[in-house]
């Protein structure tokens, strides 16, 4: 069975999520399994998730995915370059996926494409030191040096955010076989406050959540989403909540030396330094963001670097994933794990204790989910709630009962 994939993070699962899977279905075919490659317990922008991997995998099933598998932490937890490489990786390691499908601004793939053949070039480079030499921002910087390269239309797509992480995706999808196809994007805007065309963003949902208002995001959310949530909520697993952990996280931070800041590889500016002289005197996270933050940084960048600090996080994700984690599946998505098994170039894993099977590199990237895994469990309402990874298999969907 051939698969449609979609790299998200579900965080929450709104009804533009919803429009995606189906619009992927449209165009390839009805026949057409989704697969999803969903971030787990923590999410790009250096957050934990607002409610566990497993709810919100489950919810995906019953809102038009087929299966989800799981994003590791040290690719999840990356730049978009980084996560887009990881996803694809993992997309492209399952043998069946034929296209990945994304939402956009422009809702046009050829343009990503051609802005990620020329980020590959070999005078993008140089262009984008001289940029940078001018001391803007590095995405600044990279757009004007896209612009030496391309029209100023096409280099464009880098200052709108799902038009950017299009571009990576296309990046990674260089060579691999999957075709890239651009979903014009529906609703609020990425990160919009407002609620556009009866759909809001993730982010506007959140803050929703954050303040309390918990009716109001959820009647925003798939309902799937919104059920999934309320079981999370009753059973003391959600939302997960950064200020919980604030102070475990600062007591993480506080015992790093400078040359662990360092390992992280944060650039030549000298910002390992500043984390290490604001961690050891800040007493809050958002003061030492403050205090840390400059010009060339985004501050998505500062919140991933402390959070991969208090997991213990390579400087940099693994070369290859070593499994294909599922984290939920209906019976047409058991139907592409029988192919999968026929055709991935990396074990699937459906049994966390076969994980001790596949060798020192699974083992050890299993140990890392597993521990950021209790770590999260500290930042829900309670901890002891949280099913251990390794006592935790995937959500099987039947006739919309888990």
């Amino acid at each position: 069975m051939a698969a449609a994939g979609i790299i998200t993070e579900y965080n929450p699962l709104h009804m533009g999520h919803v429009h995606l899977m189906a619009e992927a279905r449209r165009l390839l075919g009805p026949e057409t399994g989704i697969l999803c490659v969903m971030s787990g317990n923590y999410v790009q922008r250096g957050d934990f998730a607002s409610a566990g991997k497993h709810a919100r995998a489950a919810a995906a099933v019953r809102s038009g995915a087929d299966l989800v598998l799981e994003l590791p932490v040290p690719w999840a937890l990356s730049s978009a370059e980084g996560f887009a490489a990881g996803a694809v990786k993992i997309l492209k390691a399952t043998g069946t996926v034929s296209h990945l499908v994304f939402g956009s601004e422009g809702g046009d793939a050829a343009p990503l494409v051609r802005c990620a053949e020329a980020l590959c070039s070999g005078a993008f480079p140089e262009a984008l030191r001289e940029e940078l030499k001018k001391g803007d921002s590095f995405p600044a910087a990279r757009q004007r040096a896209l612009e030496a390269l391309l029209s100023k239309e096409d280099a464009a797509a880098l200052s709108r955010p799902n038009d950017t992480l299009g571009v990576e995706y296309c990046k990674a999808l260089r060579g691999s076989g999957i075709q890239p196809v651009a979903v014009l994007r529906r609703g609020a805007a990425h990160d919009g406050a407002d609620v556009g065309g009866g759909i809001a963003s993730a982010s506007a949902i959140r803050a929703l959540l954050r303040k309390g208002e918990e009716e109001a995001a959820l009647g925003l959310c798939a309902p799937a989403m919104a059920e999934a949530y309320r079981i999370e909520r009753e059973a003391g697993r959600a939302p997960a909540s950064l200020e919980r952990c604030e102070r475990a996280i600062l007591a993480r931070l506080r015992f790093l030396e400078e040359a662990d800041w360092a390992a992280l590889e944060l650039g030549n500016e000298g910002l390992y330094r500043r984390f290490f002289r604001s961690s050891r005197s800040a007493a809050s996270l958002s003061e030492l963001l403050e205090t840390v933050k400059t010009k060339r940084y985004p501050m998505a960048r500062l919140r991933r670097t402390v959070f991969r600090a208090y997991l213990g996080l390579p400087p940099a994700p693994p070369e290859e994933p070593a499994y294909l984690r599922v984290l939920a599946a209906n019976e047409r998505g058991t139907a592409l794990l029988a192919g999968m098994r026929k055709t991935a170039a990396l074990p699937v894993l459906t049994k966390p204790a076969a994980v001790r099977r596949l060798g020192p590199g699974a083992r050890r990237l299993f140990d890392l989910e597993a521990r950021a895994d209790r770590l999260y469990a500290l930042a829900c309402p309670d901890p002891a709630a949280v099913p251990d990874a390794w006592r935790t298999g995937p959500v099987i969907v039947r006739e919309g009962v888990g």
